[in-house]
């Protein structure tokens, strides 16, 4: 006789949008931070990095609104069920 498989869960289906702004926010707390030793980065050759922070942080525009379609879709899905 076979041995029966448990069930398996659901795949976790979470709302991206937090995700999203905690991205964002984590850029912009890093530049922020950075640029306290903007003085320092510039002595270092290191002024890329508040350009990157920069660059992360706008990043999150088009990615919070891909996820934010992502999470309608999501409700629309789990309404649907």
């Amino acid at each position: 006789m076979p041995k029966q498989q448990p069930p398996r869960p659901d795949p976790l289906d979470p709302p991206m949008v937090p995700f999203a702004l905690a991205g964002m926010a984590a850029w912009a707390l890093a530049g922020l931070v950075l640029l306290v030793f903007r003085d320092w980065l510039t002595a270092h050759d290191h002024q890329d990095w508040l350009w990157t922070c920069l660059a992360g942080f706008l990043w999150g525009f088009p990615g919070l609104a891909v996820m934010m379609r992502h999470d309608a879709n999501r409700r629309r899905r789990r309404a649907h069920h």
